[in-house]
């Protein structure tokens, strides 16, 4: 029992090595139950043509979200934006070019061949404002307090800790930022065990937590101004939808911040 998550999140890595593997081998990715699996649910169709245009193909034909973060995080000039599961670095590079070169993107991703992936394709775009860094998103490389706007495609449902995922957000957003988030969001009277027969953790669908345990969770969290809303159906009570909530710019009492945890982590270390 004590293994599980362990073995859960192996088998993410695994999957969506495989998914890089035939990005660079010419392919595409998605993330449904196969490695490689057309769905228009997920993945780049959900981007403006302008946005796919401006990028490497290597970088789009990798998106394997369920929504479109970017378009939800509103960014603005200067920002510091952490893309958490960054994959192939879609949504890190867009980032880069809306923040310009007064901010900074940086990208979180636990798998080696999506982060050579992500690397390459920076390189192609000529991002100068970009940083991958390798590790988990339940236990963020960065210091407290240093991120305007933290974002994530369709990435948070599949850790095995959403509450260490939530807090991990909660400290190294500084007071005022704020999160943009598309993930999988389960009907609230879906079971657990609904939830899971509707797909694998892999396809992004059986690790979701419902619209009020997401309130719930980013709520404990520390968050206000929490919205969860769908977008479109991905399966029978399964829901893409949009994430938005706010870090205080004091944090409420009883809340940890993050001030008092480790301020830099071992970055030779998300789900992607």
């Amino acid at each position: 029992m004590s293994d599980q998550p362990t073995d859960l999140r192996e088998t993410v890595r695994k999957r969506y090595a495989a998914a890089a593997a035939q990005v660079a081998e010419g392919g595409t990715a998605c993330c449904g139950p196969q490695a490689i699996e057309v769905d228009d649910n997920f993945g780049s169709v959900l981007y403006a043509a302008d946005d796919r245009d401006a990028l490497p193909a290597e970088a789009v034909a990798a998106s394997l979200g369920c929504g479109n973060p970017i378009a939800v995080a509103d960014l603005h000039e200067g920002e510091r934006v952490l893309d958490l599961g960054s994959g192939g670095g879609i949504d890190v590079l867009l980032s880069a070019r809306r923040v310009g070169v007064t901010g900074k993107a940086y990208g979180l991703d636990m798998t080696e061949e999506m982060l050579a992936l992500a690397l390459a394709n920076q390189k192609k775009a000529g991002a100068t404002n970009v940083e991958f860094l390798k590790g988990t998103i339940e236990a963020i490389p960065l210091p407290a307090n240093t991120i305007d706007v933290v974002i994530s495609n369709c990435v948070i449902n599949l850790s095995t800790d959403k509450p260490a995922v939530f807090a991990e957000m909660f400290r190294v957003l500084a007071p005022g930022g704020r999160i943009g988030i598309s993930d999988v969001v389960a009907a609230d009277a879906l079971t657990p065990t609904q939830r899971a027969e509707r797909g694998d953790y892999v396809g992004c669908i059986a690790g979701a937590l419902s619209f009020a345990e997401y309130r719930e969770g980013l709520a404990a969290a520390g968050f206000t101004d929490i919205d969860v809303n769908p977008t479109h159906p991905v399966a029978d009570g399964m829901h893409s939808a949009v994430v938005r909530a706010a870090k205080p710019t004091t944090a409420p009492v009883g809340v940890n911040s993050g001030a008092a945890l480790p301020q830099a982590r071992d970055r030779s270390g998300c789900c992607s």
